[in-house]
Protein backbone atom coordinates (compact mmCIF):
# COMPACT_ATOMS: atom_id res chain seq x y z
CA UNK A 1 0.00 0.00 0.00
CA UNK A 2 0.91 3.70 -0.33
CA UNK A 3 0.36 5.51 2.96
CA UNK A 4 -0.28 9.25 3.21
CA UNK A 5 2.88 11.27 2.84
CA UNK A 6 3.84 14.88 3.25
CA UNK A 7 5.09 17.59 0.93
CA UNK A 8 8.21 16.62 -0.99
CA UNK A 9 9.70 19.96 -1.88
CA UNK A 10 12.19 20.29 0.96
CA UNK A 11 12.25 21.43 4.54
CA UNK A 12 9.80 24.27 4.59
CA UNK A 13 10.80 25.56 1.19
CA UNK A 14 7.31 25.35 -0.21
CA UNK A 15 5.31 23.65 2.52
CA UNK A 16 5.15 26.17 5.31
CA UNK A 17 2.81 25.35 8.21
CA UNK A 18 -0.10 27.69 8.53
CA UNK A 19 0.94 30.97 10.05
CA UNK A 20 -0.73 32.31 13.15
CA UNK A 21 -2.48 35.00 11.11
CA UNK A 22 -3.90 32.53 8.57
CA UNK A 23 -7.67 32.72 8.05
CA UNK A 24 -9.87 30.32 9.97
CA UNK A 25 -10.59 27.00 8.31
CA UNK A 26 -13.49 24.61 8.66
CA UNK A 27 -13.40 21.86 11.25
CA UNK A 28 -10.80 19.29 10.03
CA UNK A 29 -13.26 16.49 10.75
CA UNK A 30 -15.24 17.84 7.79
CA UNK A 31 -12.43 17.45 5.27
CA UNK A 32 -9.51 15.34 6.58
CA UNK A 33 -11.45 12.02 6.62
CA UNK A 34 -13.08 12.55 3.22
CA UNK A 35 -9.83 13.73 1.60
CA UNK A 36 -7.79 10.74 2.69
CA UNK A 37 -10.57 8.24 2.11
CA UNK A 38 -10.65 9.39 -1.52
CA UNK A 39 -6.87 9.06 -1.75
CA UNK A 40 -6.93 5.46 -0.52
CA UNK A 41 -9.90 4.58 -2.71
CA UNK A 42 -8.20 5.67 -5.94
CA UNK A 43 -4.79 4.20 -5.08
CA UNK A 44 -6.29 0.75 -4.47
CA UNK A 45 -8.57 1.07 -7.51
CA UNK A 46 -5.65 1.44 -9.95
CA UNK A 47 -3.63 -1.23 -8.14
CA UNK A 48 -5.31 -4.09 -6.34
CA UNK A 49 -8.80 -3.67 -7.83
CA UNK A 50 -7.45 -3.29 -11.38
CA UNK A 51 -5.39 -6.45 -10.86
CA UNK A 52 -8.51 -8.51 -10.08
CA UNK A 53 -10.48 -6.81 -12.83
CA UNK A 54 -7.84 -7.57 -15.47
CA UNK A 55 -7.77 -11.23 -14.46
CA UNK A 56 -11.55 -11.60 -14.46
CA UNK A 57 -11.72 -9.95 -17.89
CA UNK A 58 -9.51 -12.70 -19.28
CA UNK A 59 -6.09 -11.07 -19.19
CA UNK A 60 -3.39 -13.65 -18.34
CA UNK A 61 -2.16 -13.39 -14.76
CA UNK A 62 1.38 -12.44 -15.74
CA UNK A 63 0.07 -9.46 -17.71
CA UNK A 64 -2.49 -8.54 -15.04
CA UNK A 65 0.22 -8.41 -12.39
CA UNK A 66 2.59 -6.52 -14.68
CA UNK A 67 0.20 -3.78 -15.73
CA UNK A 68 -1.41 -3.28 -12.33
CA UNK A 69 2.11 -2.89 -10.88
CA UNK A 70 3.29 -0.46 -13.56
CA UNK A 71 0.24 1.68 -12.81
CA UNK A 72 1.92 2.42 -9.48
CA UNK A 73 4.70 4.35 -11.24
CA UNK A 74 3.10 7.81 -10.79
CA UNK A 75 2.59 7.18 -7.07
CA UNK A 76 6.21 6.11 -6.65
CA UNK A 77 7.72 9.08 -8.47
CA UNK A 78 5.16 11.80 -7.83
CA UNK A 79 7.82 13.88 -6.05
CA UNK A 80 9.25 14.67 -9.50
CA UNK A 81 6.36 16.95 -10.51
CA UNK A 82 5.23 17.98 -7.04
CA UNK A 83 7.06 21.35 -7.25
CA UNK A 84 5.04 22.28 -10.33
CA UNK A 85 1.89 22.45 -8.20
CA UNK A 86 3.40 25.37 -6.34
CA UNK A 87 3.21 27.61 -9.41
CA UNK A 88 -0.54 28.04 -9.88
CA UNK A 89 -3.52 28.87 -7.69
CA UNK A 90 -3.95 26.82 -4.48
CA UNK A 91 -3.60 23.25 -3.24
CA UNK A 92 -7.40 22.99 -3.07
CA UNK A 93 -7.67 23.90 -6.75
CA UNK A 94 -5.59 20.85 -7.73
CA UNK A 95 -7.38 18.48 -5.36
CA UNK A 96 -10.83 19.39 -6.67
CA UNK A 97 -9.70 19.47 -10.30
CA UNK A 98 -8.06 16.05 -10.01
CA UNK A 99 -11.15 14.52 -8.39
CA UNK A 100 -13.39 15.78 -11.17
CA UNK A 101 -10.91 14.50 -13.75
CA UNK A 102 -10.60 11.10 -12.00
CA UNK A 103 -14.39 10.79 -12.10
CA UNK A 104 -14.32 11.40 -15.85
CA UNK A 105 -11.42 8.99 -16.41
CA UNK A 106 -13.15 6.18 -14.50
CA UNK A 107 -16.33 6.83 -16.49
CA UNK A 108 -14.15 6.37 -19.57
CA UNK A 109 -12.91 3.05 -18.17
CA UNK A 110 -16.54 2.02 -17.70
CA UNK A 111 -17.24 2.67 -21.38
CA UNK A 112 -14.00 1.10 -22.65
CA UNK A 113 -14.38 -2.11 -20.66
CA UNK A 114 -17.43 -2.97 -22.78
CA UNK A 115 -15.42 -3.06 -26.01
CA UNK A 116 -15.47 -6.49 -27.70
CA UNK A 117 -12.82 -9.16 -27.45
CA UNK A 118 -9.46 -7.86 -26.30
CA UNK A 119 -9.92 -4.41 -27.83
CA UNK A 120 -10.73 -3.08 -24.34
CA UNK A 121 -7.19 -3.60 -23.08
CA UNK A 122 -5.37 -0.63 -24.66
CA UNK A 123 -7.97 2.07 -23.85
CA UNK A 124 -8.55 0.73 -20.33
CA UNK A 125 -4.81 0.67 -19.60
CA UNK A 126 -4.46 4.18 -20.98
CA UNK A 127 -7.36 5.51 -18.92
CA UNK A 128 -6.10 3.77 -15.78
CA UNK A 129 -2.67 5.29 -16.37
CA UNK A 130 -4.29 8.73 -16.60
CA UNK A 131 -6.24 7.94 -13.43
CA UNK A 132 -3.00 6.98 -11.65
CA UNK A 133 -1.32 10.26 -12.67
CA UNK A 134 -4.36 12.23 -11.57
CA UNK A 135 -4.56 10.25 -8.34
CA UNK A 136 -0.91 10.84 -7.50
CA UNK A 137 -1.37 14.55 -8.21
CA UNK A 138 -4.46 14.54 -6.00
CA UNK A 139 -2.29 13.06 -3.24
CA UNK A 140 0.26 15.87 -3.57
CA UNK A 141 -2.46 18.50 -3.34
CA UNK A 142 -4.25 16.82 -0.44
CA UNK A 143 -1.04 16.48 1.57
CA UNK A 144 -0.29 20.09 0.69
CA UNK A 145 -3.63 21.26 2.08
CA UNK A 146 -3.00 19.26 5.24
CA UNK A 147 0.50 20.53 6.01
CA UNK A 148 -0.05 24.16 4.96
CA UNK A 149 -3.42 24.58 6.68
CA UNK A 150 -3.05 22.83 10.02
CA UNK A 151 -0.49 23.98 12.58
CA UNK A 152 1.96 21.25 13.69
CA UNK A 153 -0.04 20.49 16.84
CA UNK A 154 -3.21 19.83 14.85
CA UNK A 155 -1.30 17.87 12.21
CA UNK A 156 -0.28 15.43 14.94
CA UNK A 157 -3.79 15.45 16.41
CA UNK A 158 -5.47 14.36 13.18
CA UNK A 159 -2.72 12.03 11.93
CA UNK A 160 -4.49 8.94 13.26
CA UNK A 161 -7.75 9.90 11.54
CA UNK A 162 -5.83 10.59 8.35
CA UNK A 163 -4.32 7.11 8.31
CA UNK A 164 -7.55 5.42 9.39
CA UNK A 165 -9.55 7.06 6.61
CA UNK A 166 -6.93 6.24 3.97
CA UNK A 167 -7.32 2.62 5.00
CA UNK A 168 -11.09 3.12 4.92
CA UNK A 169 -10.82 4.03 1.24
CA UNK A 170 -8.66 0.97 0.66
CA UNK A 171 -11.27 -1.16 2.44
CA UNK A 172 -14.02 0.20 0.17
CA UNK A 173 -12.08 -0.71 -2.97
CA UNK A 174 -10.88 -4.14 -1.81
CA UNK A 175 -14.07 -5.11 -0.01
CA UNK A 176 -17.50 -3.83 -1.04
CA UNK A 177 -16.60 -2.97 -4.64
CA UNK A 178 -15.00 -6.38 -5.27
CA UNK A 179 -18.01 -8.07 -3.68
CA UNK A 180 -20.40 -5.95 -5.78
CA UNK A 181 -18.52 -6.88 -8.96
CA UNK A 182 -18.99 -10.57 -8.18
CA UNK A 183 -22.67 -10.16 -7.37
CA UNK A 184 -23.24 -8.20 -10.57
CA UNK A 185 -21.49 -10.90 -12.57
CA UNK A 186 -23.68 -13.56 -10.99
CA UNK A 187 -26.82 -11.63 -11.90
CA UNK A 188 -25.81 -10.50 -15.41
CA UNK A 189 -23.47 -13.30 -16.46
CA UNK A 190 -21.11 -10.63 -17.87
CA UNK A 191 -17.84 -9.41 -16.40
CA UNK A 192 -17.74 -6.35 -18.72
CA UNK A 193 -21.17 -5.28 -17.47
CA UNK A 194 -20.21 -5.90 -13.85
CA UNK A 195 -17.01 -3.86 -14.08
CA UNK A 196 -18.72 -1.13 -16.07
CA UNK A 197 -21.16 -0.57 -13.21
CA UNK A 198 -18.38 -0.71 -10.60
CA UNK A 199 -16.26 1.83 -12.49
CA UNK A 200 -19.23 4.15 -12.95
CA UNK A 201 -19.91 3.95 -9.22
CA UNK A 202 -16.27 4.67 -8.37
CA UNK A 203 -16.20 7.56 -10.84
CA UNK A 204 -19.42 8.98 -9.46
CA UNK A 205 -18.17 8.70 -5.88
CA UNK A 206 -14.95 10.53 -6.77
CA UNK A 207 -16.83 13.21 -8.71
CA UNK A 208 -19.10 13.71 -5.68
CA UNK A 209 -15.98 14.03 -3.50
CA UNK A 210 -14.83 16.82 -5.82
CA UNK A 211 -18.16 18.63 -5.42
CA UNK A 212 -18.01 18.25 -1.65
CA UNK A 213 -14.40 19.40 -1.37
CA UNK A 214 -15.06 22.39 -3.63
CA UNK A 215 -17.18 23.74 -0.79
CA UNK A 216 -15.51 22.32 2.31
CA UNK A 217 -11.77 21.97 1.67
CA UNK A 218 -9.52 24.83 2.88
CA UNK A 219 -7.46 26.47 0.13
CA UNK A 220 -4.06 25.52 1.49
CA UNK A 221 -0.99 27.51 0.49
CA UNK A 222 -1.23 29.78 -2.54
CA UNK A 223 1.16 29.71 -5.49
CA UNK A 224 4.62 31.02 -4.71
CA UNK A 225 6.46 33.81 -6.50
CA UNK A 226 8.82 32.74 -9.25
CA UNK A 227 11.82 33.82 -7.16
CA UNK A 228 10.61 31.70 -4.26
CA UNK A 229 10.00 28.78 -6.60
CA UNK A 230 13.52 29.05 -7.98
CA UNK A 231 14.96 29.03 -4.48
CA UNK A 232 12.77 26.06 -3.60
CA UNK A 233 13.96 24.12 -6.65
CA UNK A 234 17.56 24.78 -5.64
CA UNK A 235 16.71 23.45 -2.19
CA UNK A 236 15.14 20.38 -3.77
CA UNK A 237 18.32 19.78 -5.81
CA UNK A 238 20.47 20.18 -2.73
CA UNK A 239 18.25 17.74 -0.87
CA UNK A 240 18.56 15.16 -3.64
CA UNK A 241 22.37 15.39 -3.76
CA UNK A 242 22.75 15.34 0.02
CA UNK A 243 20.66 12.18 0.25
CA UNK A 244 23.43 10.24 -1.49
CA UNK A 245 26.04 11.79 0.78
CA UNK A 246 24.64 10.18 3.92
CA UNK A 247 26.88 7.86 5.91
CA UNK A 248 26.41 4.21 4.86
CA UNK A 249 24.05 5.35 2.12
CA UNK A 250 24.31 2.01 0.29
CA UNK A 251 23.05 0.13 3.34
CA UNK A 252 20.31 2.72 3.88
CA UNK A 253 19.15 2.39 0.27
CA UNK A 254 19.33 -1.41 0.49
CA UNK A 255 17.08 -1.39 3.55
CA UNK A 256 14.56 1.03 2.03
CA UNK A 257 14.36 -1.00 -1.19
CA UNK A 258 14.67 -4.60 0.03
CA UNK A 259 12.67 -4.64 3.27
CA UNK A 260 9.44 -5.52 1.39
CA UNK A 261 11.14 -7.61 -1.29
CA UNK A 262 9.26 -10.83 -0.58
CA UNK A 263 5.93 -9.13 -0.07
CA UNK A 264 6.39 -7.26 -3.32
CA UNK A 265 6.44 -10.59 -5.19
CA UNK A 266 3.35 -11.67 -3.28
CA UNK A 267 1.30 -8.49 -3.49
CA UNK A 268 -0.23 -9.07 -6.94
CA UNK A 269 -0.08 -12.85 -7.23
CA UNK A 270 -1.57 -13.59 -3.81
CA UNK A 271 -5.09 -12.36 -4.71
CA UNK A 272 -4.83 -13.90 -8.19
CA UNK A 273 -3.98 -17.26 -6.61
CA UNK A 274 -7.10 -16.96 -4.46
CA UNK A 275 -9.42 -16.37 -7.44
CA UNK A 276 -7.71 -18.64 -9.97
CA UNK A 277 -9.57 -21.88 -10.70
CA UNK A 278 -8.73 -25.19 -9.06
CA UNK A 279 -7.87 -26.50 -12.52
CA UNK A 280 -5.09 -23.90 -12.64
CA UNK A 281 -4.02 -24.73 -9.07
CA UNK A 282 -5.67 -21.69 -7.50
CA UNK A 283 -8.21 -21.72 -4.67
CA UNK A 284 -11.14 -20.83 -6.92
CA UNK A 285 -12.69 -18.16 -4.70
CA UNK A 286 -15.41 -15.88 -6.02
CA UNK A 287 -15.06 -12.10 -5.96
CA UNK A 288 -17.48 -12.12 -3.06
CA UNK A 289 -15.16 -14.48 -1.20
CA UNK A 290 -12.01 -12.46 -1.90
CA UNK A 291 -13.75 -9.17 -1.11
CA UNK A 292 -15.03 -10.52 2.18
CA UNK A 293 -11.78 -12.16 3.23
CA UNK A 294 -9.36 -9.41 2.15
CA UNK A 295 -11.49 -6.30 2.23
CA UNK A 296 -13.07 -6.95 5.61
CA UNK A 297 -11.09 -9.40 7.72
CA UNK A 298 -7.76 -8.72 6.05
CA UNK A 299 -7.95 -4.94 6.32
CA UNK A 300 -9.09 -5.21 9.95
CA UNK A 301 -6.16 -7.50 10.74
CA UNK A 302 -3.75 -5.11 9.01
CA UNK A 303 -4.97 -2.15 11.08
CA UNK A 304 -4.69 -4.16 14.31
CA UNK A 305 -1.22 -5.32 13.26
CA UNK A 306 -0.13 -1.75 12.60
CA UNK A 307 -1.25 -0.70 16.08
CA UNK A 308 0.43 -3.73 17.63
CA UNK A 309 3.65 -3.06 15.73
CA UNK A 310 3.73 0.50 16.99
CA UNK A 311 3.17 -0.73 20.54
CA UNK A 312 6.01 -3.29 20.26
CA UNK A 313 8.44 -0.64 19.05
CA UNK A 314 7.36 1.81 21.75
CA UNK A 315 8.01 -0.77 24.47
CA UNK A 316 11.33 -2.21 23.34
CA UNK A 317 12.85 0.33 20.85
CA UNK A 318 13.23 0.03 17.09
CA UNK A 319 16.82 -1.20 17.17
CA UNK A 320 15.94 -4.17 19.37
CA UNK A 321 12.79 -5.11 17.46
CA UNK A 322 13.64 -4.36 13.83
CA UNK A 323 14.66 -7.93 13.00
CA UNK A 324 11.49 -9.26 14.65
CA UNK A 325 9.42 -6.80 12.61
CA UNK A 326 11.18 -7.94 9.44
CA UNK A 327 10.30 -11.54 10.26
CA UNK A 328 6.69 -10.45 10.73
CA UNK A 329 6.51 -8.74 7.34
CA UNK A 330 7.60 -12.04 5.81
CA UNK A 331 4.86 -14.03 7.56
CA UNK A 332 2.67 -13.66 4.42
CA UNK A 333 5.33 -15.56 2.45
CA UNK A 334 4.80 -18.59 4.70
CA UNK A 335 1.00 -18.33 4.79
CA UNK A 336 0.66 -18.43 1.00
CA UNK A 337 3.12 -21.31 0.80
CA UNK A 338 0.85 -23.14 3.25
CA UNK A 339 -2.25 -22.37 1.16
CA UNK A 340 -0.59 -23.50 -2.08
CA UNK A 341 0.57 -26.78 -0.54
CA UNK A 342 -2.61 -27.69 1.33
CA UNK A 343 -5.21 -26.18 -1.06
CA UNK A 344 -7.93 -25.85 1.61
CA UNK A 345 -11.56 -25.66 0.59
CA UNK A 346 -12.85 -24.31 3.89
CA UNK A 347 -13.52 -20.55 3.84
CA UNK A 348 -12.92 -20.53 7.59
CA UNK A 349 -9.39 -21.89 7.14
CA UNK A 350 -8.65 -19.50 4.27
CA UNK A 351 -9.95 -16.54 6.26
CA UNK A 352 -7.84 -17.43 9.30
CA UNK A 353 -4.72 -17.75 7.15
CA UNK A 354 -5.38 -14.38 5.47
CA UNK A 355 -5.92 -12.78 8.90
CA UNK A 356 -2.54 -14.14 10.04
CA UNK A 357 -0.97 -12.89 6.81
CA UNK A 358 -2.32 -9.36 7.13
CA UNK A 359 -1.60 -9.23 10.86
CA UNK A 360 2.06 -10.06 10.22
CA UNK A 361 2.17 -7.60 7.33
CA UNK A 362 0.71 -4.83 9.49
CA UNK A 363 3.17 -5.44 12.35
CA UNK A 364 6.16 -5.60 10.04
CA UNK A 365 5.29 -2.56 7.92
CA UNK A 366 5.64 -0.34 10.99
CA UNK A 367 9.36 -1.11 11.20
CA UNK A 368 9.93 0.04 7.63
CA UNK A 369 8.19 3.38 8.08
CA UNK A 370 9.71 4.20 11.47
CA UNK A 371 13.24 3.33 10.33
CA UNK A 372 12.92 5.57 7.29
CA UNK A 373 11.63 8.40 9.49
CA UNK A 374 14.28 8.05 12.19
CA UNK A 375 17.40 6.75 10.46
CA UNK A 376 17.14 7.76 6.79
CA UNK A 377 15.24 11.05 6.94
CA UNK A 378 17.18 13.00 9.66
CA UNK A 379 19.18 15.97 8.46
CA UNK A 380 18.48 19.43 7.05
CA UNK A 381 16.07 18.03 4.43
CA UNK A 382 14.11 15.54 6.52
CA UNK A 383 10.84 15.75 4.58
CA UNK A 384 12.48 15.35 1.17
CA UNK A 385 14.75 12.52 2.33
CA UNK A 386 11.82 10.64 3.81
CA UNK A 387 10.02 11.01 0.48
CA UNK A 388 13.03 9.68 -1.42
CA UNK A 389 13.11 6.67 0.93
CA UNK A 390 9.42 5.94 0.39
CA UNK A 391 10.02 6.21 -3.37
CA UNK A 392 12.61 3.43 -3.06
CA UNK A 393 10.04 1.40 -1.13
CA UNK A 394 7.47 1.99 -3.87
CA UNK A 395 9.99 1.13 -6.58
CA UNK A 396 10.58 -2.26 -4.95
CA UNK A 397 6.86 -3.01 -4.78
CA UNK A 398 6.39 -1.91 -8.39
CA UNK A 399 9.29 -3.87 -9.90
CA UNK A 400 8.75 -7.07 -7.92
CA UNK A 401 5.02 -6.95 -8.62
CA UNK A 402 5.68 -6.45 -12.33
CA UNK A 403 7.84 -9.58 -12.61
CA UNK A 404 5.88 -11.75 -10.18
CA UNK A 405 3.38 -12.99 -12.74
CA UNK A 406 6.10 -14.05 -15.16
CA UNK A 407 7.90 -15.97 -12.40
CA UNK A 408 4.67 -17.76 -11.43
CA UNK A 409 3.93 -18.56 -15.06
CA UNK A 410 7.36 -20.19 -15.41
CA UNK A 411 7.24 -22.35 -12.28
CA UNK A 412 3.59 -22.62 -11.14
CA UNK A 413 1.99 -21.49 -7.90
CA UNK A 414 3.59 -24.05 -5.58
CA UNK A 415 7.17 -23.31 -6.60
CA UNK A 416 6.39 -19.60 -6.91
CA UNK A 417 5.48 -19.40 -3.24
CA UNK A 418 8.66 -21.32 -2.36
CA UNK A 419 10.60 -18.60 -4.23
CA UNK A 420 8.61 -15.93 -2.37
CA UNK A 421 9.59 -17.55 0.95
CA UNK A 422 13.24 -17.56 -0.10
CA UNK A 423 12.92 -13.89 -1.08
CA UNK A 424 12.81 -13.11 2.63
CA UNK A 425 16.59 -13.58 2.54
CA UNK A 426 17.52 -10.20 1.01
CA UNK A 427 15.01 -8.51 3.31
CA UNK A 428 16.50 -10.10 6.44
CA UNK A 429 20.08 -9.39 5.32
CA UNK A 430 19.32 -5.72 4.64
CA UNK A 431 17.69 -5.49 8.08
CA UNK A 432 20.64 -7.08 9.87
CA UNK A 433 23.03 -4.66 8.13
CA UNK A 434 20.81 -1.59 8.59
CA UNK A 435 22.85 1.11 10.37
CA UNK A 436 21.65 3.18 13.32
CA UNK A 437 23.41 6.54 13.21
CA UNK A 438 20.70 8.56 14.94
CA UNK A 439 19.12 8.25 18.38
CA UNK A 440 16.42 5.60 18.68
CA UNK A 441 13.65 7.64 20.26
CA UNK A 442 10.84 5.12 19.82
CA UNK A 443 11.04 3.45 23.21
CA UNK A 444 8.83 4.90 25.92
CA UNK A 445 10.63 6.38 28.87
CA UNK A 446 10.78 4.28 32.02
CA UNK A 447 8.51 6.83 33.69
CA UNK A 448 5.90 6.16 31.05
Amino acid sequence: MSPPTVSVTGEGALAQPAAAEAPAYKNPFLWVPSSYLTMGLIYITVGALANIMFSRMGMPNDQAAFWSSILGFPYTFKFIWAPALELYKTKKFFVVLMQFAIGAALAGVAVAVRLPGTTWIAPVLGLFAITAILGATQDIGTDGVYVTTLPPKDQAKYLGFQSMCWNGGALLAKGPFVIISGSLHDSTGSWPTAWMIVMLALGGLTFFAGLYHSRILPPGAKAVESESFGAAMKTFGDAFVSFFQKKDVVRLIAFAFLYRFGYGLLDKMGPLFLIDSREHHGLGLSNQGVGGVYGTFGTGAFIIGSLLGGWIVSRASLKKTLLLLCLCINVPNATFLFLSQTMPTSMTVITIVVIIEQLGWGIGAVGHMIYMMQQIAPGPYKTAHYTFATALMGACMMTTGAVSGYVEKAVGYQWFFVIVLMAAGPSLLATILAPFHHPDVTKQSEAA
